[in-house]
């Protein structure tokens, strides 16, 4: 009965507009974790949180659960399947992740803890965000990180890739890797979303395959379950996002994959075709096409859109710009 006393004290449960202005009133660092009631709360991460209990103490670090059907604060929320964490200090949100990723969770409390450490010691200035799920009208997702205009989109004079863990590698349980691994390769997520394609979508998105074999094939496995629908840019190094993108991923088939690049994702998750664990846009237009028609409603900058018109209409992709797999459509 004791432990399961302290598995509760853990995470206050918000669950009025009282509570919600008591948490914004905390001393320390905040995390929420912010849910749909059909779902209930992201589990995975409580054994996280109790570790980071143990390490850092709850002094300063406070954890915390708020239905975002019961508070008026959190109504854009409300119809999200993916999970979202809240990192409220001195009643200000000055982080957010999205997804059940526990190291970018482990990383982004330590860092924040340590900010607001220094606020409350030294006085120094907090930095204050705004999510764009609370101030976006539409409810879509961009990747506002500050409180400017400009930054309420897709980050300027970068180009962004669709990526796809497929249902295979989500049912085995693998996903939280591949995150991580996407991330310690240098590649930003600016959304990462859970969705179960329709049949619909899936014959539309590859209907360049339809007179295959495997078409059929590819389109039941496609809808067989959740997948993970990422949108990537990169920051870091000159590499194109989607040749990095799809060097990370290697070859269609596993196992060409596993003889001719052992490190990359197919050849750790895939097992055969069309089992290979990741998809990824083949080159620009391919990916323009794809964020298209799985996010419409996505806001780019008005640089990337104009890089992406003026390539379409060019009608070609330079030859410096994307690495091809011949053998990969998939």
């Amino acid at each position: 009965m004791g432990s399961k006393k302290k598995e509760i004290a853990l995470q206050v449960n918000i669950s009025t507009q009282e509570l919600w202005e008591e948490m914004l009133s905390s001393k320390g660092l905040t995390v929420v974790d912010v849910y749909q009631g059909w779902c209930g709360p992201c589990k995975p991460v409580v054994s996280l949180f109790q570790k980071m209990r143990i390490e850092v103490g709850l002094d300063l670090l406070h954890f915390a659960l708020a239905e975002a059907d019961c508070l008026d604060a959190l109504e854009k929320y409300r119809g999200r399947c993916e999970p979202t964490f809240l990192f409220y200090a001195g009643g200000a949100l000055v982080a957010v992740v999205r997804g059940a990723n526990a190291p970018l969770l482990q990383k982004t409390i330590l860092e924040q803890l340590e900010a607001e450490k220094k606020v409350l010691a030294e006085g120094c200035e907090r930095k204050v965000i705004r999510d764009e799920a609370l101030s976006d009208e539409d409810g879509c997702f961009t990747c506002d990180k500050d409180s400017g205009d400009d930054e309420d989109m897709a980050p300027w004079g970068k180009t962004c890739t669709l990526a796809i863990i497929k249902p295979d590698a989500v049912v085995h349980g693998k996903t939280d890797e591949i995150i991580m691994k996407i991330l310690e390769a240098g590649f930003d997520i600016l959304t990462n979303e859970e969705r179960t394609m329709t049949e619909a979508e899936m014959r539309l998105f590859y209907q360049h395959k339809a007179g295959e074999e495997a078409f059929e094939k590819l389109v039941h496995h496609m809808c067989s379950g959740p997948s993970h629908l990422l949108i990537l840019t990169r920051t870091e190094g000159t590499e194109d996002v989607i040749t990095a993108w799809r060097m990370l991923m290697g070859p269609c088939d596993p196992d060409v994959a596993r003889r001719e690049q052992p490190d990359s994702l197919r050849a750790q998750y895939g097992t055969e075709m069309p089992f290979n664990a990741v998809h990824g846009s083949q080159d620009r237009d391919d990916a323009n096409r794809d964020l298209a028609l799985l996010f419409p409603t996505f806001k780019f900058s008005d640089e990337v859109l104009e890089a992406s018109l003026g390539h379409e209409a060019e009608g070609a992709v330079g030859p410096t710009e994307v690495l091809r797999f011949p053998e990969d459509t998939d």
